[in-house]
């Protein structure tokens, strides 16, 4: 059988903890500034990609949203329907890997926010199967709009040192870090503890992308207008201008 990635061993029996991270925190204005992308259009077809513990598809369906959830974690799965019910919501939750998914040109629009499988995977090649099948899954027309990794930021800054300034009693601690001029990938050691107390260590690494990669991708997938900007946690705006400074990038891609 094959070893667990880091990756699918993360998210195991993670999903309270997942929910207390500094990095989750920005759900409520995150899905203010995805409702104005949306046009305020309740009739959308929504797909979340990496949904997680589903947060953001809770918070759309709470707005009048159809969202349809996806993630390769069981465990986030289970945590993001107990959340659904709580809320007395019935959304679609469901587990697939999303290098394979099933969808034809069913979705108006796509998400996939805070690293939600893209960029997460070990090779290049399985990051943009990604992004193909989010973008066959979408009809003619259709939006993606995600947030990945500023490749422009480790060129600037110390990792390490951001994560730990960041970082949060209690939340995931990342060290070690080492980042790799030639693939763009930082590798780091996470420390954290799961659901049930248990302290658990981790060797990791996250592609992080320039902006003309990411247009350069896009573009070869078929999407006509590409827009990037800053991302800012639970303050998404057409405002903010990509810049170094920023340690995630906003991407708005049409069909």
């Amino acid at each position: 059988m094959n070893e667990k990635q880091w990756y699918e061993s993360l998210f195991q029996n993670y999903g309270r903890t997942y929910d207390k991270e500094c990095f989750t925190q920005g759900t409520i204005g995150e899905c203010d500034f995805l409702e104005k992308e949306f046009q305020f259009d309740k009739s959308l077809n929504i797909l979340d990609v990496g949904c997680g513990t589903g947060r953001h598809a809770i918070e759309l369906t709470k707005r009048g949203y159809c969202v349809t959830g996806i993630d390769l974690s069981e465990s986030q799965l289970a945590r993001a329907r107990e959340k659904a019910a709580e809320h007395d919501l019935h959304i679609d939750f469901r587990q697939h890997d999303a290098r394979n998914l099933p969808f034809n040109a069913e979705f108006d629009a796509a998400i996939m926010l805070c690293e939600g499988g893209f960029p997460l995977m070990e090779t290049d090649e399985m990051n943009f199967e990604i992004l193909k099948n989010v973008t066959r899954s979408l009809k003619d027309g259709g939006k993606l709009i995600f947030t990945t990794l500023n490749g422009l930021f480790p060129l600037f800054h110390n990792v390490e040192a951001f994560c730990a300034e960041a970082r949060q009693e209690g939340n995931a601690a990342y060290k070690n870090n080492a980042f790799d001029l030639m693939t763009f990938r930082d590798f780091n050691i996470t420390e954290f503890e799961d659901d049930s107390g248990n302290k658990k260590t981790l060797s990791c690494n996250e592609r992080y992308y320039v902006p003309s990669e990411i247009t350069w991708l896009l573009k070869t997938l078929g999407y006509g207008r590409i827009e990037i900007f800053g991302a800012k946690l639970g303050a998404y705006s057409r405002n903010d201008a990509l810049t170094p400074e920023d340690f995630e990038m906003l991407v708005i891609g049409n069909k």
